[in-house]
């Protein structure tokens, strides 16, 4: 199983926006995460220098969030749609979408609840509950 460092992750974010910018081919998982990135612009100044990017921590209490790992959420729940794990994602996550009218706002509400359940997971050690993870999308969803 790949698992990128988190220097990974940045530097391929940071290399993704480059390219982008420079109007240079992306790779697939590039391809993939582009568009989150524009959607984020609050993040491209994060995004435009690697060697601050590698050295950026982003605590709690600090008031901010971490763009890399918000947009790891957005590839992240990307997949799981894709390839509906959980079974029945791609549903819960459609209608959240057709609900806000937006596939962007619905992933931050996805995210919140994937944030929950891995929460909830450290805490009691326990595996990822995927059931409580849609139900939550759903939930959401029918509001």
């Amino acid at each position: 199983m790949f698992q990128p460092s988190q220097h990974d992750v940045r530097r391929f974010f940071c290399l993704t926006w480059q390219r982008h910018r420079e109007g240079l081919p992306l790779e697939p998982m590039q391809a993939q995460a582009a568009p989150w990135l524009l959607e984020h612009p609050e993040y491209h100044a994060d995004l435009a220098d690697v060697d601050a990017a590698l050295a950026a921590h982003y605590p709690p209490e600090a008031g901010r969030e971490n763009p890399f790992l918000h947009l790891s959420m957005h590839l992240s729940i990307g997949e799981q749609v894709a390839i509906d794990q959980p079974r029945g994602i791609r549903q819960a996550v459609e209608l959240l979408a057709a609900s806000r009218g937006s596939l962007h706002e619905a992933h931050h509400e996805v995210m919140e609840c994937l944030g929950e359940m891995i929460w909830r997971s450290q805490r009691s050690g326990m595996p990822p509950d995927g059931l409580v993870y849609l139900d939550c999308v759903r939930a959401r969803a029918a509001r």
